[in-house]
């Protein structure tokens, strides 16, 4: 149990210090066992009279606090040596942001410049303490662990809320550059990409930050009664059922928190950082340019300071970039998976704030539980690879599967000769999928890819979920017979033989299993 913060005015001295502590004692009355906090912000002055009533104090109640403390005194505590004694915490500096431009907004608060050097992240949360420390440790995690990121210095009161003070040397955010400078769309696209491949890169120590799965869970939780009963289980299930993943998520990536200082970029607005999938990343960030504007696109211009178009295109050159690929199939893939769980948490958030009930909520809700529900009929899992493509098992798609080959393989710079004969075999076995796996039927083939760099050699497999069939127990076409005496069929498994280095064949889980390898 704690007690109302008691205050202290004026001075205590020698003279008024045994009245000092008798207020004090009175005003504990009958609660001896409580946590007792003291309220400094009226005290003006202490002596060492006053310091012996706070050690007599400390003894009798070992959690002693003492809050709203002036520099002044703070300094006498410090190197009178209180300060590691008891808890003391300063009174914080009271400003304005009248007039300030805001430069960032995040989930939990804005952002404004004070001045050239500094700018101040205020939070919504008026009882916000708690929120700011938390923050304030999560940017020093992430500090520690190789990341570009601004640390708070100070903590302030603003109106009736409070704030974190960094410096950011007349910095701006990638939003503002965008809706100002579109010459610079390519470096920001570029930018903004390989800052989040480097914080989805980060292993956090286990316990260190929160999971974003159990935050989604109860985001499907909430939407899963506004769907149809079959697809609300589903919702719920997908989520449960990605893995834990302890690589490091920022939660609320958008151009209003990627800041350029002085020619390094830098993250703002950490108290978001949690752990998990990149997937959960990628809905947030579909919803910020995207998703949360489907319905009023006019609200993006407020928000980022771009229009909907703008913000269409970024995201659509971030997916490039991030999936290093210009295949269709795969960014809709990944888009989709996206989607999913961006509209989840889009509709929890009406429920959250019971907007439900709005014209605009209405609206929304519709809109995005449509959405939602189309896409959970045709999903199998929200987990996805960079390396891995489905696509339909028809000859139209053969361009989209040798170029997601070709794009696996550029970095490794195989030769002309190479990369053809890497693309005939990949042609003769997805051709022969298309053809026959699911005859007269329709159904999907997976190509799975693997580079090694280190090896210079590439793997790749295809699967399909057809009768089960291997080609590699045809016999090879006898390719010594004139014309006249040779029959069609043969000749496709034969070149993909000659052609790579390794060939192999396995029916596993109801899928058959071709895969070559081939030296680089």
């Amino acid at each position: 149990m704690a007690l109302t913060a008691i205050p202290l005015t004026g001075r205590i001295d020698s003279n008024n210090a045994q009245a000092a502590e008798a207020f004090i004692r009175a005003s504990i009355g009958e609660n001896a066992d409580a946590e007792l906090t003291l309220d400094a912000a009226g005290l003006e002055y202490i002596s060492s009279a006053g310091l012996r009533v706070l050690l007599r104090l400390k003894k009798e109640h070992p959690a002693l606090s003492v809050i709203n403390v002036s520099s002044e005194i703070y300094e006498i505590l410090d190197m009178t040596g209180f300060t590691e004694l008891l808890t003391v915490e300063k009174a914080y500096r009271t400003i304005s942001i009248e007039g300030c431009e805001q430069i960032g907004r995040g989930a939990n608060g804005a952002v404004y410049r004070m001045d050239d050097d500094n700018v101040v992240k205020v939070y919504n949360d008026p009882e916000a303490l708690d929120d700011i420390k938390s923050e304030r440790e999560k940017a020093k995690l992430a500090l520690v662990l190789g990341l570009p990121t601004a640390i708070s210095y100070e903590v302030v009161k603003v109106g009736e809320s409070y704030g974190s003070v960094f410096e950011l040397l007349n910095a701006r955010s990638f939003s503002s550059i965008l809706a100002n400078q579109p010459d610079k769309f390519g470096w920001c696209a570029a930018e903004f990409t390989s800052l989040l491949k480097k914080i989805h890169s980060v292993v956090v120590p286990e316990g260190k930050l929160p999971r974003i799965k159990d935050t989604a869970l109860l985001w499907a939780e909430q939407t899963k009664p506004l769907l149809p009963a079959e697809e609300g289980e589903k919702l719920v299930e997908l989520i449960h059922s990605l893995p834990d993943d302890p690589h490091m998520i920022h939660g609320d990536y958008h151009t209003k928190n990627i800041m350029l200082q002085n020619d390094e970029v830098l993250l703002i607005d950490m108290d978001t950082l949690s752990v998990g999938d990149p997937i959960f990343e990628l809905a947030q960030i579909f919803n910020s340019f995207i998703g949360f504007h489907e319905l009023y696109p006019e609200g993006i211009k407020a928000f980022q300071g771009f229009d909907i178009e703008t913000g269409k295109r970024f995201f659509g050159e971030f997916m490039k970039e991030y999936l290093d690929t210009e295949c269709e199939t795969k960014l809709n893939e990944v888009v989709d998976k996206a989607r999913i769980i961006g509209y989840s948490r889009l509709i929890s958030r009406l429920v959250r704030h019971k907007e439900l009930d709005s014209e605009r909520g209405r609206a929304e809700s519709a809109h995005w539980l449509s959405e939602l529900a189309e896409l959970l009929r045709g999903a199998k899992t929200l987990k996805f690879s960079p390396n891995e493509l489905i696509i339909p098992a028809e000859r139209r798609c053969l361009p989209e599967v040798l170029l997601f080959i070709d794009e696996r393989i550029g970095k490794m710079a195989p030769s002309d000769k190479a990369r053809m004969q890497l693309a005939v075999a990949a042609e003769e076995i997805f051709v022969n999928i298309s053809d026959y796996a699911y005859a007269p039927g329709h159904g999907t083939a997976k190509v799975v890819i693997f580079a090694d760099c280190e090896n210079k050699t590439v793997t790749v497999s295809f699967e399909d979920e057809g009768a089960p069939f291997d080609p590699l127990k045809k016999e090879d076409p006898d390719v010594g017979l004139p014309l006249s005496e040779r029959t069609p069929g043969g000749l496709g498994i034969f070149l993909t033989k000659k052609l790579t280095d390794e060939v192999g064949y396995e029916f596993r889980d109801g899928k058959n299993i071709l895969t070559f390898l081939k030296k680089l």
